[in-house]
């Protein structure tokens, strides 16, 4: 939280409160998984991806649907989507030639109503 004249908020005490830092302590996920969940929210961090990502939202499209949507070309869609289905967020299956991308799960699209939800809060 900043002050008014725009300075940080620094704790003054020298108490550790070490119930609470021990009980954080235990239920802290291993630098491995954490790792792994700032790389997730780092594939969230390109807007292209965003946009790729709400479209998927409403609905499940091929490449060149999202490509016409987004003004954008087949490559560059393509290579999006590569990073989003390696971060698992997106999946596809194939009818006929034609390949269709989703979102891999309910928790990708629950993550993307959470983020939205917060935005929009005021």
């Amino acid at each position: 939280m900043c002050k008014e004249n725009n300075e940080l908020e620094r704790c003054t005490c020298n108490i550790i409160h070490k119930e609470v830092v021990e009980n954080v302590r235990t239920k802290m996920p291993d630098e491995e998984v954490l790792y792994s969940l700032a790389d997730l929210f780092k594939i969230f961090s390109d807007s292209t991806r965003i946009r790729i990502l709400y479209a998927l939202f409403e609905s499940e499209m091929c490449v060149c649907d999202i490509s016409a949507l987004l003004n954008m070309t087949v490559s560059a869609v393509s290579h999006q989507l590569r990073l989003l289905k390696q971060g698992r967020l997106v999946k596809n299956r194939k009818d006929g030639k034609i390949v269709y991308y989703s979102l891999d799960d309910i928790h990708v699209k629950q993550i993307f109503q959470q983020g939205l939800i917060h935005i929009n809060e005021k």
